[in-house]
């Protein structure tokens, strides 16, 4: 199959450079350059996706994918909860009582956020159950006044297991004003889930304590949802609620921890807007071989111009070389960044050896190793980005060989 003739002399510019060991470097580089950049954007937002995953997976560890409550709890959570149950996407329902308290332990006070719940519907694969450190949820019986702290606050006020410690409730009575309850609780569990908000206050009780000392009696202070998909529960829980014969207060993941989420969706543009600087500095380098290959074909392009290759067809031969150093640079970037992204995990702890540091201390982020999520839609958006990049840096180029004069070459010749 004959290539057409201005894709092969563009071809065989680009063969000619290895006499020009200065234009056959910079096209190296070049090449070099575009794929490092597309490997690190590849990289750096599979990191970053598995961060985001991480981080979603441990704020909806207690707080669920979405919540059920009223501004006074739920008197009939038990049918709601049936409902739930039956509606097509969720998974789990838990009916939660949130106190906020104080404890102490001596001399020592911490503010928490008590959180009441049933052991016996919390499903095996809970992850409150795989966050535990010390001790089990069944340690939770009703009226056995047991708590399970998380392991920043138990480290605050210096409790362990074993422990008994004070927990003050202040609550509001309609004839009375502001009251407070005050109970002794024996700590039983400790327990992390890696999310400040969660280990540094929360404290973990029997429902039954809970509606006790909060003074709920029979009611709940909402419902704990969870989908099997995390991405629709907003969909299905708008979608639940629209069913229910009478209005019920309904929130998502989306809305209780949206502001976690956008500061990673800003730190991943920033990426990826900081990344394609290396890209974009390939490019120059493509503008710089295309101009020197340009200046040193001049007598070339001349003769072109005149046996009949038209302004096009020397735009296009020129475009070639850069299209393909891009496509080269870009394929390699993306074979590279792919490979490391799904091997981040040896990758790491290779490199900490190396280099004799740690990327993520466990005290600091709670995480032993590097997330990865790969998405191929991000490697796909890395790809087109590179491509265009590089087809941009062979316009001026292009157009520069397209504007030898032939009359003016060859006069001399």
């Amino acid at each position: 199959m004959m290539r057409p003739v201005t894709g092969w002399i563009g071809l065989r510019y680009l063969r000619s450079q290895r006499t020009n060991q200065f234009a056959s470097f910079v096209t190296l580089a070049s090449a070099l350059g575009v794929a490092l950049g597309v490997a690190a954007l590849i990289v750096v937002l599979s990191v970053m996706n598995g961060f985001e995953s991480e981080l979603r997976l441990r704020l909806t560890s207690i707080t669920g994918h979405a919540w059920v409550g009223g501004r006074e709890g739920l008197a009939d959570w038990q049918d709601l909860m049936e409902s739930l149950r039956d509606f097509p996407g969720v998974t789990d329902v838990v009916p939660v009582i949130e106190l906020e308290a104080v404890i102490a332990r001596g001399t020592d006070l911490a503010g928490v956020v008590l959180t009441g719940t049933d052991p016996a519907l919390e499903a095996d694969s809970s992850p409150l159950r795989a966050g535990l450190r010390q001790g089990r949820l069944e340690e939770l019986a009703p009226g056995a006044r047991t708590i399970i702290l998380g392991e920043a606050l138990a480290a605050r006020i210096g409790a362990r297991v074993g422990d008994t410690i004070a927990v003050l409730v202040p609550t509001r009575d309609r004839q009375r004003g502001l009251q407070s309850r005050l109970r002794q609780f024996t700590v039983r569990g400790i327990f992390e889930l890696g999310v400040k908000d969660h280990d540094g206050v929360r404290a973990l009780i029997s429902l039954d304590d809970a509606a006790a000392i909060g003074g709920f009696g029979p009611r709940v202070a909402g419902l704990r949802v969870s989908t099997a998909d995390i991405f629709s529960a907003p969909r299905l829980i708008r979608q639940w609620a629209a069913s229910q014969p009478r209005p019920v207060q309904v929130r998502d993941w989306t809305q209780d921890h949206a502001t976690y989420f956008r500061a990673v969706r800003l730190e991943k543009t920033m990426m990826i807007v900081l990344l394609s600087l290396i890209v974009g500095v390939a490019a120059f380098n493509i503008v710089a071989t295309l101009v020197m290959v340009v200046t040193d074909k001049r007598g070339s392009i001349a003769i072109l111009r005149t046996i009949g290759c038209s302004r096009a067809d020397i735009v296009r031969i020129f475009a070639v070389q850069g299209v393909v150093i891009g496509w080269i640079g870009v394929i390699g970037g993306v074979t590279l960044g792919v490979t490391l992204a799904r091997n981040v995990g040896s990758v790491a702890p290779w490199l900490e050896r190396v280099l004799g540091f740690q990327f993520m201390p466990a005290d600091v982020y709670y995480l032993t190793a590097l997330p990865s999520e790969l998405h191929w839609a991000d490697v796909a958006g890395v790809g087109v980005l590179a491509l265009i990049m590089t087809a941009a840096a062979t316009i001026y180029p292009a157009m520069r060989a397209a504007a030898v004069a032939p009359a003016e070459v060859l006069r001399y010749e």
